[in-house]
């Protein structure tokens, strides 16, 4: 079985998906050329991406600084 921390982190990262994926879905694009709709679809694809990897590298961090914790206090 999983450590609580370890299932509470990963719980979070499902819940923020979540979140991330109907906050995408609610966005509106009000730009009537459709060259500006594909340039805002991309930026908008883009951003979600680094979103992601940002909160899966500090999700890692955390992670690493439990084990580290762990390791230390033994």
């Amino acid at each position: 079985m999983l450590p609580a921390p370890l299932l509470f982190l990963m719980h979070c990262m499902v819940s923020l998906r979540r979140r991330i994926k109907t906050l995408a879905t609610k966005m509106v694009i009000t730009s009537g050329n459709e060259e500006d709709r594909g340039r805002q679809e991309k930026e908008n694809k883009e951003e979600s991406i680094l979103a992601m990897l940002g909160i899966i590298g500090t999700i890692l961090n955390l992670i690493v600084i439990i084990f580290v914790y762990i390791y230390t206090t033994l």
